[in-house]
């Protein structure tokens, strides 16, 4: 979610530069036109269209993403059950060890902090790769996701010719001409695509 506003935010600027340098560059043309004293047709203006998706919509109905979300809570739900699991023999353990108590020699005593250390050190180890390799698979999925409604997008915009299409995100955009919506078209064209491969 951090990832694509500071996308959005960056798109934004962009925006907002070209928009500057074009609203700028024009001024100092037609003053040195002016200056020479030469007469200037003014040119039309390049039409900018600008469309939206809703992105909460597109992960909502869009097939290969609710996919991507149900093999990522089955390897989300694995993990925790291998956690679960390493926990609970880690509990027995200690449940044992404090039955024997006051009964365990000093050396047995030793052998148990030690065995304890040890286990504490595998499960933490074992939980950070688990969890970097559930956030690198999550990151990969995201991107190729991504990939896709960007491929589908410049298909889809050949005949359109959009200048930009936004994904929707209330917190940067505060007002929307809902005529300029063309996430029912999007998460259809992305289900075709998908059911075709």
């Amino acid at each position: 979610m951090k990832q694509l506003l500071i996308a959005l935010n960056i798109v934004l600027l962009i925006l907002v530069a070209v928009l500057f340098y074009l609203h700028f560059d024009t001024k100092n043309k037609t003053a040195k036109t002016a200056a020479s004293g030469q007469q200037t047709v003014p040119s039309a203006a390049p039409s900018m269209r600008i469309a939206y998706f809703e992105m909460d919509s597109v992960q909502a109905n869009y097939e290969y993403f609710k996919d991507i979300i149900g093999q990522l809570k089955k390897k989300e739900n694995a993990m925790n059950a291998e956690l679960a699991g390493l926990e609970k023999s880690y509990q027995q353990k200690v449940s044992m060890w404090q039955q024997k108590g006051k009964n365990m020699t000093e050396i047995e005593m030793n052998a148990a902090q030690k065995e304890n250390a040890q286990m504490q050190q595998n499960y933490q180890l074992r939980k950070q790769t688990l969890e970097e390799g559930y956030t690198r698979e999550s990151i990969e999925y995201k991107k190729n996701i991504k990939e896709k409604i960007e491929e589908y997008l410049q298909d889809y915009n050949k005949d359109k010719n959009y200048t930009y299409i936004l994904s929707y995100e209330p917190e940067f955009i505060y007002y929307r001409d809902t005529t300029m919506n063309i996430t029912k078209e999007l998460v259809t064209g992305l289900n075709a695509a998908y059911k075709k491969k």
